[in-house]
């Protein structure tokens, strides 16, 4: 391979594009089989410029990780506008969500998938997301839970949890999307809000369903 010619930029602008190639390279073959010279030559640069830009492939990949983060929490709390109802706040952020998803699938596969396979340091990055997400959700599902009765709301336990399975289910739906063409963004998320809202709506009312009784232990 021959040497990669550099045209002179800004520091930022180059390093914005190691991260690009970058996340494409993590994303389509993985952590551990990527290698920083395909990431370099993608790039367009030599691969000890991006060791000076960025120290190390962990470097490089955290570096990815929290870039990716931040633009997706940015990208769901863009789509949602304030002062709508919870459940038009909700299906505005999924709809946000799964776009960015769908149009960023070298990112979200990097977040979702490799982030979280490959050691602590890296699964606490994409943690440290998914916590501003979920605290976002919690949030919606508190309002709504006041809009359809003041008293009583929905336990705090309860209300966290539907947050968490929420976006659970958004993750897990995220990356199923993906690998099925033809789906877009707007009817996955139309699939969770059918799927969570209505039930959501139910609970909201008071119709909450009780598992069985359990037998009673023989004597």
């Amino acid at each position: 391979m021959g040497a990669v010619k550099t045209k002179r930029m800004p520091r930022a602008v180059r390093e914005q594009q190691m991260l690009d190639a970058a996340v494409r390279i993590f994303g389509q073959r993985g952590y551990m089989a990527a290698s920083m010279d395909e990431i370099a030559e993608l790039a367009g640069v030599s691969k000890p410029l991006v060791y000076l830009y960025l120290n190390s492939k962990e470097d490089l990949f955290t570096a990815c990780i929290r870039r990716e983060a931040a633009a997706l929490t940015e990208a769901v709390r863009a789509g949602v506008r304030p002062g709508l109802p919870a459940d038009r706040q909700l299906w505005d952020g999924l709809r946000a969500f799964f776009a960015y998803t769908a149009e960023h699938p070298d990112g979200w596969s990097v977040l979702h998938l490799q982030a979280r396979t490959h050691g602590e340091p890296f699964a606490a990055e994409v943690a440290a997301m998914r916590a501003e997400i979920v605290a976002f959700v919690t949030r919606l599902v508190a309002v709504a839970a006041r809009e359809a009765h003041r008293d009583p709301d929905l336990p705090e336990h309860e209300v966290a949890g539907l947050a968490e399975a929420l976006v659970g289910a958004a993750e897990s739906l995220a990356a199923w999307a993906n690998a099925t063409p033809g789906t877009t963004a707007r009817q996955a998320a139309a699939t969770l809000m059918n799927f969570a809202w209505a039930g959501l709506g139910n609970l909201m009312r008071g119709q909450v369903w009780t598992p069985p009784a359990e037998p009673a232990e023989p004597a």
